[in-house]
């Protein structure tokens, strides 16, 4: 399986619509035609938890991973009455992760079930999960709870049956929101994307296209930190030259 990524479309406009999220549900459908979608899986926040995209995922040959809140309330409710309050003699399948970034320590679990398999009325709908981050800092405890549903079986050694396991799902929602933080972090707030009033014509697409080209430049020259890359080259009389790989006269 090959992950692919459901991403926010920028600088799209299509008719009267200017809620952002509005934009950007009608947008996905186009690019997920666009993709191809045979072995992959999509995974997606739960704004993109709709039933019209799972399925269109599913019957293109591919797989879903996406976060489920309030937006669907029936879905989300079902799956966090499985966890928080599960019928006896219930197991689930469990994995968890510890990292370090600095002084912030970090732990994240999750807990995966297929019991609401064939139960579930949402498309291809297979295994559901509960994921937990606990990150602790500066004396300071925070805790996060969110619930997901994915198309992936479960791993049956019976039959053969690779399916995905607990560690599995856990690799592909990190993998998700490092997207998220390597790139749309960056652009909402490094580059100030979601403040910009340019909205005219095709600038907007081609602003979008020169964000990406640099973050793609700063990212091959070595820098993780965006920010302080844009400092630090701001004031460098021919930086910019110098990561095309161009040598200022």
């Amino acid at each position: 399986m090959r992950p692919a990524w459901c991403w926010r479309k920028r600088g799209v406009r299509i008719g009267a619509v200017v809620d952002e999220h509005d934009v950007e549900l009608l947008v996905a459908p186009r690019l997920l035609q666009e993709l191809p979608l045979h072995g992959t899986v999509v995974t997606a926040d739960a704004l993109y938890c709709q039933r019209a995209l799972c399925q269109q995922i599913v019957a293109a040959g591919g797989d879903y991973l996406v976060i489920v809140k309030g937006n669907q309330p029936r879905l989300h409710s079902d799956i966090m009455l499985l966890f928080e309050t599960p019928p006896q003699e219930t197991t689930f399948a469990f994995a968890e992760q510890r990292d370090r970034h600095g002084d912030r320590h970090e732990e994240r679990r999750v807990w995966t079930s297929g019991e609401l398999f064939g139960y579930l009325d949402w498309p291809g709908a297979r295994q559901v999960g509960k994921l937990e981050r606990v990150a602790h800092q500066k004396g300071k405890v925070r805790r996060q709870v969110r619930y997901f549903v994915t198309s992936l079986p479960e791993p049956d050694p019976h039959v053969g049956q690779a399916g995905a396991g607990p560690e599995h799902l856990l690799r592909l929602v990190r993998a998700h929101w490092c997207i998220e933080n390597r790139l749309h972090y960056v652009r909402d707030v490094s580059f100030g994307e979601d403040a910009s009033q340019v909205r005219s014509g095709a600038a907007p697409q081609v602003l979008a296209a020169l964000r990406n080209a640099v973050i793609g430049l700063l990212r091959d020259a070595g820098w993780n930190n965006i920010a302080a890359a844009i400092r630090y080259n701001a004031w460098r009389p021919g930086a910019a030259l110098q990561l095309l790989g161009l040598t200022p006269i």
